[in-house]
């Protein structure tokens, strides 16, 4: 059995957010063992899972993806949006639009020290939405 729904998060400024309690509230019911895998239907933003207890994991994804990707870099030509605006693609390209998680007693089978992450790139990204697939 499949099920399908969405997720609409509110808007989260630029960084990395922990988001596994607001998407676990959100979640249907789920089944005693399947899959739930999540899709962010956007390019400038991301889904990721880490480390759930320091927020220094947070500081230091934002000063290694900044780093390595720099807003308003001279080489990029798709700037029509702004300075974070390529640069926003390239690492949602990189960290990736989904996640697959076990479901395991009715319940995410998160490790003990992971965490589902929004990566939000854009200074104004707004609204996203994620689709969210449950397969029993």
């Amino acid at each position: 059995m499949v099920k399908c729904t969405e997720i609409k998060l509110p808007h989260y400024g630029r960084g990395y957010h922990l988001i596994t309690a607001e998407v676990c509230a959100r979640l249907p019911r789920l089944p005693q063992s399947g899959l739930l895998h999540l899709f962010i239907k956007h390019t400038s933003a991301a889904l990721t899972i880490n480390e759930n207890a320091d927020p220094d994991v947070r500081a230091d994804f934002a000063s290694f993806f900044d780093r390595i990707v720099p807003d308003g870099a001279s080489y990029f030509t798709h700037i029509y949006e702004g300075d974070d605006d390529m640069s926003a693609h390239i690492k949602a390209s990189l960290l990736g639009p989904s996640l697959t998680i076990p479901i395991k007693e009715g319940r995410l089978d998160l490790g003990r020290w992971q965490g589902i992450y929004l990566c939000e790139f854009r200074d104004g990204g707004g609204e996203r939405c994620v689709a969210v697939t449950i397969v029993e």
